[in-house]
């Protein structure tokens, strides 16, 4: 593989996501409301139910919010990474996939730079829900965004990377809906998005604590509430580095026509 035709397919593969986002501004938007509603309605829904005795020290509603800031973000990724995984039962259902699978290019290449794609456009939706987040109050500063970039990239792109494992086994559009419902949404509630996984603990929940703490979107969350603040969780970034690996080669196995979905779809 020479280094300018590898250069030419990430060109045309990861330009094709943007551009389809570009022409899709609805895509930003929606990808804004969803975090938005949860930092604003439901973090005051959630801080006056449970209140200090059960988020403790997010005794307030801006505490709160800041606590949430994190597993908002990558709620963003995820969610994107999912539409990603959309897109590719679409293109497959309608042929583009297999064309451009048949490029005289390493198919595992290929699938890495639609991984690239995804992770570019997740990472510029979470700093636009970050400069929301200022907007509305949440006491971060530049330099912590920036300083979180990186972070917010390896989670983007893990989710990414887990988006394109599911879409191996999404044979049908109609049955992207089940995986709202069977994948995403435990994903997000079995995490350390709205609760501290020492709390879950301590509430005697130990199957609930036991899924959450081994559960990878957690430690993208975790990774990502270190970085705001200038520090390294190594065991997190650790677990989000293997997983992503894993999703990977599930994927790229999957897509593999000798053996995974091509060869079991002719």
């Amino acid at each position: 593989m020479r280094t300018a035709h590898a250069l030419l397919a990430l060109r045309a593969i990861a330009g094709r996501e943007i551009h389809k986002f570009l022409r899709q501004p609805g895509r930003l938007v929606s990808s804004l409301v969803r975090p938005a509603l949860w930092l604003v309605v439901f973090a005051a829904g959630f801080q006056n139910v449970f209140g200090v005795a059960i988020l403790p020290p997010y005794d307030t509603y801006v505490e709160y919010r800041v606590y949430m800031v994190p597993g908002l973000a990558m709620m963003v990724c995820l969610f994107n990474g999912m539409q990603s995984s959309l897109a590719m039962v679409y293109d497959r259902e309608m042929g583009v996939m297999r064309l451009l699978l048949t490029a005289p290019l390493p198919r595992a290449y290929l699938l890495a730079c639609k991984l690239l794609g995804t992770t570019f456009l997740s990472v510029l939706q979470v700093i636009a829900f970050f400069l929301l987040a200022l907007l509305f109050g949440i006491d971060l500063s530049l330099r912590q965004i920036a300083i979180a970039m990186p972070v917010v990239a390896l989670g983007a792109f893990m989710l990414s990377a887990f988006g394109l494992m599911l879409s191996v086994y999404i044979k049908q559009l109609e049955n992207f809906a089940g995986t709202m419902n069977f994948v995403i949404f435990p994903m997000f509630f079995l995490s350390t998005a709205l609760y501290p996984l020492w709390k879950i603990e301590e509430s005697g929940a130990k199957w609930i604590y036991l899924l959450t703490r081994f559960n990878p979107f957690t430690h993208a969350i975790e990774a990502l509430r270190f970085a705001l603040y200038g520090q390294i969780e190594p065991t997190s970034l650790a677990v989000v580095v293997a997983s992503t690996i894993v999703f990977y080669l599930i994927a790229a196995v999957g897509y593999d026509p000798q053996r995974g979905l091509i060869k079991s779809a002719r």
